[in-house]
């Protein structure tokens, strides 16, 4: 299984982006889908899931402002970042799970087995 992040970059405060995470050796609809992010000298926190079911789910710091969703025939999930703000930047890993998650184990980095390179997003005027 392999994952591989990309769409990171340099963006204004407000700003767009759009992450992408490509899976290969597996089924994506098999698995459940995490994107993670680590700023430096923070721990590494959960941002948003996609269940092997298709529900997403976001954590409260970026609920409204970005879209998960997941693309079968190009076996690829994406994160829309819409709104960005400074404390946005870090670098956005997408990780992968065989089957379903539940409750906050979705945003519990221990639950996932495979994880991509990871992007880096930095938000600065």
């Amino acid at each position: 299984l392999l994952l591989v992040e990309s769409g990171g970059g340099l963006v204004q405060p407000g700003g767009s982006l759009r992450l992408s995470c490509e899976a290969s050796g597996i089924t994506l609809d098999d698995y459940s889908i995490g994107w993670f992010r680590q700023a430096p000298g923070k721990e590494r926190e959960g941002v948003s899931c996609i269940s092997s079911t298709g529900n997403t789910y976001y954590a409260g710091s970026v609920e409204g402002r970005f879209t998960i969703s997941r693309d079968n025939v190009k076996n690829t999930v994406y994160l829309q970042m819409n709104g960005l703000k400074p404390e946005d930047t870090a670098v956005y890993y997408c990780a992968a799970r065989f089957g379903p998650l539940y409750g906050s184990s979705r945003f519990d980095r221990s639950n996932y087995y495979h994880w991509g390179q990871g992007t880096q997003v930095t938000v600065s005027s």
